[in-house]
């Protein structure tokens, strides 16, 4: 079915304060704790959160080094540095129960390489990558955007700029796409979780500035199209307003909808986990793709089976936007990455302490840094692809 040139798409994002954020915080602030002492660590953890309580729990196997009390640890540092020393959350005093375990046997023997086979992938399952032209990042819009205004709450408010605003926040934004493209924000909406000194039309004001400053001029919606804090009141947020749990914004961790997703998390995961790494190798190649002028719009799947180390299967559609022969993508990627689950750790480099900063504000569309994060947001693909399409 074709897509249609005149239509509303819909992202939304939520902040690092929101419950599930906090949750993917604290999951993957331990696998970056296992990772800094040994890049071999195998980690499957799991974050419950929720009034003054967060609970531990999943499979590891690391140093010995690395004891359940560093895990707590992590997890403590994890909500200090999101900002909750409220009432009924707070880094100090929350209950923290850890149930993490060593990793099963039977996982280890189907992951690990041994003799002649290649080290497997440490699950079954689909993962999705996808890239296009609505933005200079090559992410769709309306999940761009509204990743932007909430991270651009968020550094003034750990700046000491915003000190009437919480940790918790949420901003949706639908913008209308005209022969395909968008061209305005017709509904924003903010949720931000703030002192009870302050009322419904002063957080509105605290917020328009950061939602103009994140859309291209002229875009903010009409003003009754702009709804902050629609249900009057932000007070009580985070785990003690409601509950959280690790993996739980998936759609928010990637492309916002306008693009398929796996089902699998991303945090909490080491890079063994094919739901983790895959999905950022076929961000990786689609985003290069683009890049490269191959197409306008990509879509990458990947799939795996545990304990077997190539992918069974790599699909590419390009949709219709295509500048060149495509039909061979596939072999030509085949030919430039290995996509085993070792390929993909050694080539974007992911067996390091890279991952907390993934946990908000999403994993694709970041700028890679020098020190690692975001190596699957690099354009090193570019130059080969175009000398195999003699671009």
């Amino acid at each position: 079915m074709s897509q249609p040139r005149n239509y509303f798409f819909t992202s939304e994002s939520v902040g690092e304060g929101h419950p599930d954020k906090v949750c993917d915080r604290i999951s993957d602030s331990i696998v970056d704790l296992f990772l800094a002492a040994d890049p071999h660590s195998r980690v499957a953890v799991e974050t419950l959160a929720t009034t003054n309580r967060v609970v531990l729990a999943g499979e590891i196997r690391g140093p010995s080094s690395i004891t359940p009390r560093h895990m707590e640890d992590a997890a403590r540092e994890a909500i200090r540095e999101i900002g909750y020393a409220q009432k009924g959350f707070h880094w100090q005093w929350a209950d923290i129960q850890n149930y993490v375990h060593p990793q099963s046997i039977d996982i280890a023997v189907g992951v690990d390489a041994a003799g002649n086979k290649d080290e497997g992938a440490g699950d079954q399952g689909i993962m999705f990558g996808y890239a296009c032209r609505e933005t200079p990042s090559f992410m769709p819009a309306p999940i761009f955007f509204s990743h932007k205004i909430l991270r651009l709450i968020s550094e003034d408010r750990h700046a000491g700029k915003l000190p009437l605003l919480g940790p918790d926040a949420k901003s949706q934004v639908t913008l209308e796409y005209i022969d395909g493209k968008p061209v305005r924000a017709a509904r924003v909406v903010v949720s931000t979780q703030h002192d009870e000194s302050i009322d419904q039309a002063e957080v509105r004001e605290l917020v328009r500035p950061y939602v103009k400053a994140a859309l291209p001029e002229g875009w903010l919606p009409e003003e009754q199209h702009f709804y902050v804090n629609p249900t009057g009141r932000f007070v009580i947020g985070g785990p003690d307003g409601d509950a959280g749990l690790t993996g739980r914004k998936i759609i928010v961790d990637t492309y916002g909808g306008a693009a398929p997703h796996g089902g699998g998390a991303f945090s909490g995961k080491d890079p063994t986990k094919v739901d983790r790494s895959a999905a950022y190798m076929a961000r990786y190649l689609a985003k290069n793709i683009v890049a490269a002028g191959i197409a306008d719009r990509c879509t990458i799947q990947l799939a795996y089976a545990i304990g077997v180390s190539e992918p069974l299967a790599l699909y590419v559609a390009t949709d219709g936007t295509n500048h060149v022969d495509d039909a061979n993508l596939p072999e030509i990627l085949r030919g430039l990455v290995n996509l085993s689950p070792r390929g993909i750790r050694e080539h974007l480099q992911l067996n390091r302490p890279i991952y907390k900063k993934t946990s908000s504000f999403g994993h694709f569309g970041r700028d890679p840094e020098d020190d690692g994060h975001f190596s699957w947001e690099r354009l090193d693909l570019v130059s080969e692809l175009k000398r195999a399409y003699k671009l």
